[in-house]
């Protein structure tokens, strides 16, 4: 008998459109006789949009905009055996969605709300992976209120750390936001930047050299496996989103041509991240290595990465042996198995 899947794309975040792209390739790649698929697009205004205004959005690449707000029932889901809540970012990649569908007793591909909300959110990433003695880059926090009342005490959290550094809103994704600070001139324009988009930012230490940007794949419940590490390679100053979503900035390379200590190092500390975070289904852990010091530093984990064929996720998974219909296949499968 076919499993029905219910597959959500779009949302709320600026990653709307990504989402839609990384849907239409699971859309794809699920195999028609093992699983009935409805995919639903949740618009920008969080409209969860019927049938023909979804295939639209997903021919399109856009949901339409206007009309009522729907706090969606959670009845829309019963009947279905998994749901696969393919949103990327705030409003669905953060504990949102996920505590609706626990609330609803209904399977879904993926971290649980614990593992969403923590890996989701820059600073509770950070004391977490702190506290599980995983290496990372220098930090400090700074919320919105404080930088309004007492700006030079936030300027001096910065000073501590030195320039460059970067400011990061704490609960974005996609680069979204993200600043390159050089010198002090330039923090209170990156700071009200940030602040602009989130009530609380991070102040983040840039490595004395420049880092190579290297990252594992995930794949599994209380048994994970990590892929081999790729890397990313770019000219820009960071991954911003101009080059992370600009065709030809960036090129992947899987397996990364690393000394072969290097990389079980950075694939054994990945699998301590993915189990510090309480993660499941899968993510993609993503770090700096230092060639010149040799450090691996975490940079960040992602628990629902973009899902197109040609995104770095299948990419790693592909190099441990899932093809990506096998890959998405066996996603679900670790959904009804994890509920």
């Amino acid at each position: 008998m076919k499993r029905r899947i219910l597959l959500l794309a779009g949302g709320q975040s600026g990653e709307h459109e990504v989402s839609l792209m990384s849907a239409r390739s699971v859309l794809g790649a699920l195999p028609r006789d093992r699983f009935d698929v409805t995919p639903v697009v949740i618009s920008k205004e969080g409209r969860w949009l019927p049938p023909t205004e979804t295939q639209k959005a997903l021919e399109s690449g856009a949901a339409p905009t206007g009309g009522d707000l729907v706090l969606h029932r959670v009845a829309s889901a019963e009947g279905y055996d998994a749901v696969f809540p393919l949103l990327h970012g705030p409003m669905g990649e953060d504990g949102t969605v996920q505590g609706l569908l626990t609330l609803a007793g209904i399977p879904f591909v993926g971290s649980g709300v614990l593992g969403s909300a923590v890996s989701m959110d820059k600073v509770m990433t950070k004391q977490v992976l702190a506290s599980a003695g995983i290496p990372q880059v220098a930090w400090r926090l700074a919320v919105r209120r404080e930088w309004q009342r007492a700006p030079q005490a936030v300027e001096a959290r910065a000073a501590e750390l030195g320039f460059p550094l970067f400011v990061k809103p704490a609960n974005l994704g996609s680069s979204v936001g993200i600043s390159k600070v050089s010198a002090a001139a330039e923090l209170r324009p990156a700071l009200d930047l940030a602040f602009s988009l989130d009530r609380r930012v991070i102040l983040e230490a840039m490595t004395a050299h420049k880092p190579r940007e290297v990252e594992v794949g995930v794949l599994g419940n209380d048994a994970p496996i990590a892929s081999p590490v790729g890397e990313l390679r770019f000219e820009a100053d960071f991954y911003d989103y101009e080059t992370k979503y600009t065709e030809g900035l960036a090129t992947m390379h899987v397996p990364a041509d690393l000394p072969p200590e290097v990389s079980e190092r950075i694939r054994e500390t990945a699998l301590r991240a993915f189990r510090a975070l309480d993660c499941a289904g899968l993510a993609r852990v993503d770090f700096f290595y230092v060639e010149e010091t040799g450090e691996v530093l975490l940079n960040e984990v992602n628990t629902m990465p973009g899902f197109t064929t040609t995104s770095m996720y299948p990419k790693l998974l592909e190099a441990a042996g899932y093809g990506y219909s096998e890959l998405v296949t066996r996603l679900v499968e670790l959904a009804l198995e994890e509920r």
